[in-house]
């Protein structure tokens, strides 16, 4: 049989999963609800999903995904607490809610149901996603579907609950990070005299090169700096330049500040 794959938000994050969700089983396998019905008659159109009712949705879902701030996790599932405990659990329950915990998202849903708990970032919609998971009370063969309806999403990562803060202060945040540092290279450029566009360019697809070779080659990053840094040449030059400033300090303090900011939401 089957699955179906259900969407309670349709907000830049949920819509980007629905977009890959489409590409993996195709839009008749989606529903989705969201109060702004603007954003899901958009989706109906360009996906083939379905928008139905909020108590349809949990009626005809095998997987819910839970795209709603964490803030307003708790009210929007107290409403759908009597419909939840008649599906029991043939519905698996994913959670995108940053700070939110399995055990809390059980509570809020009033039972312990099956739950995937999902950390994804927002490159899921150009397919180059990071997505961070972990799961509790699901089949393997669940975890398998799920993991399946999101691979054009991009690639997951499967971690402790534990780890799931930490991991998200590099992937959840990390595109902040190299944003900035794209930025600061175009700026770079355009003093050189380069123009805006085309100094854009050069930095974006050379992070985005940088990073694909990396995954590819299976090399330390390490030793692909190494390979580009001649005796006496320019690029070590630039990289002791970085050095200098504190570069790789900057970056490590960036992502351990990100995961204590984090601890101190919950």
């Amino acid at each position: 049989m089957e699955k179906i794959f259900g969407f309670l938000g349709c907000g830049n994050m949920g819509s980007a999963l629905i977009r890959a969700a489409t590409k993996a089983v195709g839009g008749a396998r989606i529903r989705m609800y969201d109060p702004d019905q603007a954003k899901v008659k958009a989706l109906e159109e360009e996906c083939g999903a379905y928008g139905v009712s909020l108590e349809e949705l949990v009626k005809s879902a095998d997987y819910l995904f839970l795209g709603v701030k964490p803030q307003v996790m708790p009210s929007a599932l107290a409403p759908l607490q009597s419909l939840l405990k008649e599906r029991g659990n043939s519905l698996i329950l994913v959670t995108m809610a940053a700070g939110l915990t399995i055990d809390t998202i059980r509570k809020m849903a009033g039972a312990d149901y099956p739950v995937i708990r999902i950390m994804p970032n927002l490159a899921a919609s150009v397919g180059e996603g990071m997505i961070l998971y972990d799961t509790k009370n699901v089949k393997a063969e669940d975890v398998e579907a799920f993991l399946e309806s999101l691979a054009y999403a991009g690639k997951s990562c499967a971690l402790e609950e534990k780890l799931i803060d930490a991991g998200s202060a590099i992937s959840g945040c990390g595109p902040a990070y190299v944003d900035i540092f794209i930025e600061a290279m175009a700026d770079a450029g355009v003093s050189l005299g380069l123009t805006r566009d085309k100094a854009y360019l050069l930095a974006s697809q050379t992070v985005l090169g940088a990073a694909k070779l990396m995954q590819e080659s299976g090399k330390h990053p390490g030793e692909l700096k190494d390979a580009v840094t001649s005796p006496g040449g320019t690029t070590i030059a630039g990289v002791l330049a970085l050095e200098k400033g504190g570069f790789r300090h900057a970056a490590a303090e960036a992502v351990i500040a990100a995961y204590k900011r984090t601890l101190e939401l919950k």
